[in-house]
């Protein structure tokens, strides 16, 4: 049985309030009025315990979880909810919330139930067909990152002329996109983590966002026979930086003096929407995301075969890949160009 989330493994530190009512018009489609919130109790467990139900949890699915209990219980919703109760949820916040955050929604409170024992309302139909009434009413077209193709990626390399900085987001972005990384993967890379070897370089990703328990992933990131090779280019910034431990990319200041501290995932976005900007292309479509959806979109209309892409990715399925397929396929024996 999953561990109680309680406000105390779930890091929740807001004193005990009285449980705000539903409102009249939750009361029209809630005929049976919310039990005694039970988000507070305690689980009881030994402290020992306590600490891996807690550590069972990543930091960022704690602060979900949290953060989605929190606005339901602050509507007026209880654990354990009723499924009419959960559905008034719903239709109120429909439109104003995504779909995809409905749906998370609906996955925190479900979790909650079951580590109270109690049955999960969510399954019920009127839930069910409520939320398919709410993607059928509101769904909308999912903003994606636009990814960094090959041939924009080496304009961009071509571009830098040779400064500190210029080194530095040579490698991050030869590096990031030769690896499919995402940004908080390439954030992460320490010294201790590259090995070098004869064909190139093999980078240990010990955490990541796929591996919560941190059994890590290997990577191996061959030499390029191209002007632009990522081996070589993260080899020259380790260089020129002396750096011999501790984080591989790092903040560089306007005067080009290193820092020692670790480079930011929001500044891996930073740095890809300024080299994207510079060469003409609009920044507000890319983010850091957008290396690891260019190596993959860039492969498939290369011809790699999706299993080889998701080695080097980490992706769980081919269907978590299929939209990168898709968009690199396009042109790919299209049937309008052997028409006109």
């Amino acid at each position: 049985m999953w561990p109680a989330l309680t406000r105390d493994n779930l890091h929740l530190s807001r004193p005990k309030m009285a449980v705000p009512q539903p409102t009249e018009k939750h009361a029209i489609r809630c005929t049976n009025p919310p039990k005694e919130d039970k988000i507070d109790c305690g689980d009881g467990l030994p402290a020992r315990v306590s600490g891996y139900v807690r550590d069972s949890l990543s930091d960022n699915t704690r602060r979900a979880y949290r953060s989605d209990l929190m606005h339901f219980q602050d509507w007026g919703g209880t654990i354990p909810a009723t499924n009419e109760l959960i559905a008034a949820y719903l239709a109120d916040h429909a439109g104003e919330l995504s779909v995809s955050t409905l749906m998370r929604r609906l996955a925190s409170i479900a979790k909650a139930h079951a580590a109270q024992g109690e049955g999960n309302p969510i399954k019920s139909i009127l839930v069910q067909s409520t939320m398919k009434g709410i993607k059928r009413a509101h769904t909308t077209l999912q903003k994606q990152a636009k990814p960094l193709l090959v041939a924009d990626l080496l304009t961009i390399t071509a571009s830098l002329t040779g400064s500190t900085k210029d080194m530095r987001d040579m490698a991050l972005l030869l590096i990031g996109f030769a690896g499919g990384f995402r940004r908080s993967e390439l954030v992460v890379i320490d010294y201790a983590d590259i090995e070098w070897v004869r064909q190139g370089v093999v980078i240990l990703i010990r955490r990541s966002k796929t591996d919560q328990e941190g059994a890590g992933r290997k990577i191996g990131i061959p030499y390029a026979r191209g002007r632009y090779c990522p081996v070589l280019s993260l080899k020259a910034w380790l260089e020129h930086g002396y750096i011999e431990d501790g984080p591989v990319f790092r903040p560089v200041d306007r005067h080009g003096r290193i820092s020692k501290s670790r480079l930011s995932g929001e500044a891996v976005s930073l740095v890809i929407k300024d080299r994207v900007s510079a060469i003409g292309l609009e920044p507000d479509k890319y983010s850091g995301h957008s290396l690891r959806a260019g190596f993959a979109t860039s492969a498939a209309t290369a011809g790699v075969s999706s299993w080889k892409i998701r080695q080097q990715t980490g992706h769980a399925s081919d269907a978590m890949l299929a939209r990168y397929i898709r968009d690199g396929e396009l042109f790919v024996d299209n049937a309008a160009a052997a028409l006109l």
